[in-house]
């Protein structure tokens, strides 16, 4: 039997084992020792466990998880993202879907403080769904539309996912958080877009709510917006200056949204504590999902799957567009039935070397794309995890009726990639500022 077709069983092994409901980090250790053991032996494979998992595992540049992701659930606890959405909400409130679109302002702020499409949609979902239902927004849209806009939450920095994307493929950090900024922002525009089109053709879906006063405008801007670009402008225009790397950076925001929060007397002993168990719990799963991607990878690697399917696109008669174009498409497919950062560390190994040796696309470009679209499995049937996130806060909405209203932003996102494809600058301008 040859490596490669050792290689194509092994993932269909590890497709099986998610099947059948193990945890996927468990799914890719497995796949990957048994694979690596068969085609070596299994004392190399030991020696591989030993060697690898404690040299990655023990890397510094792993603290800067815990740093960003105690960040996020310190922003949560503190009851920072309500301010948020009430400054968005006194802004542009009155416009026809105008909460819908606070809702998506509110999310693209948030996500800079928070990093977690998860925590993004739960936040924004508790808040935002009440006062769409007092002024009888859709009941479809309302939902979809704080769904959505929780994949914010990952693309605009930090994000878990870039810093998980530039461990697996030693890229920066620091450049791939410069390169969410801008894609963000234009998803959120995209969003908006998709939003004032839909409430513009049926005003019923959207009804306009009460303008506020200028006012009660910069009362709301005082009470939220301001701590957040103070946390904002402290770790990650602190990492774009150079200040310190990116781990001091999620230090320092973590230290900073601490700060806020206990000078406005906004969080209890109880949401202290609550954030550290959260972010124990999820730190300890993404290291363990690590650490299960680097079996697998290594056994992907002696496999020479990475290298076939390089070779392999290397020499179809297409553009470099076009195969970037089917990859996007597997990605999606992927991303229906996989949750997006365990899709990451699984499939890095195999198309990185594609896309950027063979194809010679820019990596912290390829990081912007991968994070988009396996962020869209968040929002698409059936894995969902954001829309079983808004499930759960209003049980009485059935989950079709979400999903329905799921695809004007499946669309906008695809726009966003299609724009990226054709002006890549979007993603490069402001790391190419970083020495």
């Amino acid at each position: 039997m040859t490596p490669l077709a050792i290689g194509l069983i092994g993932i269909l092994g590890f497709l099986a084992l998610v099947a059948l409901r193990m945890p996927i980090a468990i799914a890719m250790a497995l796949a990957g020792f048994a694979g690596f053991s068969f085609m070596v032996s299994p004392q190399a494979a030991m020696n591989m466990v030993a060697k690898e998992m404690y040299s990655n595992l023990s890397s510094y540049s792993l603290s800067v998880i815990p740093m960003f992701v105690w960040m996020g659930f310190l922003a949560y606890y503190s009851g920072i993202g309500t301010q948020l959405y009430i400054f968005a909400y006194k802004l542009i409130g009155h416009w026809p879907g105008g909460l819908a679109i606070a809702t998506q302002v509110a999310c693209a702020v948030f996500g800079a403080i928070c990093g977690s499409n998860t925590a993004t949609a739960a936040t924004m979902g508790a808040i935002a769904l009440p006062e769409m239902k007092k002024y009888k927004y859709d009941t479809s849209l309302a939902t979809a539309s704080i769904a959505a806009g929780g994949v914010l939450g990952v693309l605009i920095p930090p994000s878990v996912i870039f810093i998980v994307y530039g461990m697996a493929t030693e890229q920066s950090v620091g450049k791939l958080f410069m390169a969410g900024i801008l894609p963000g922002i234009l998803l959120m525009l995209l969003y908006i877009a998709a939003i004032y089109i839909l409430t513009l053709r049926n005003p019923s879906l959207g009804p306009a709510g009460p303008k506020s006063s200028w006012k009660e405008r910069i009362g709301a801007m005082r009470g939220g917006l301001g701590e957040v670009l103070f946390v904002f402008l402290l770790s990650i225009g602190g990492l774009f200056a150079g200040w310190f790397t990116a781990t001091e950076a999620g230090a320092v925001g973590s230290a900073g949204v601490l700060a806020v929060a206990l000078v406005e007397k906004r969080l209890s002993w109880e949401g202290f504590k609550k954030s550290l168990y959260d972010t124990t719990r999820t730190s300890a799963m993404i290291m363990f999902m690590v650490a299960g991607a680097v079996m697998f990878g290594r056994f992907m690697a002696v496999s020479r799957v990475p290298f076939e399917l390089a070779n392999w696109a290397g020499a179809l008669p297409l553009p470099p567009f076009a195969i970037m174009a089917i990859i996007i498409f597997i990605y999606l497919i992927l991303g229906c039935l996989i949750d997006a950062l365990a899709l990451v560390l699984l499939t890095i190994p195999i198309f990185y070397p594609v896309a950027v040796t063979t194809l010679g696309y820019d990596p912290i470009w390829f990081g912007v794309i991968i994070v988009m679209v396996v962020a869209m499995g968040v929002i698409t049937p059936p894995v969902g995890m954001n829309v079983y996130i808004i499930k759960g806060i209003v049980p009485d909405v059935p989950l079709e009726v979400i999903f329905k209203g799921i695809w004007p932003f499946l669309i906008a996102v695809l726009v966003c990639i299609v724009i990226l494809m054709i002006f890549p600058q979007i993603a490069t301008i402001l790391p190419s500022m970083i020495s």
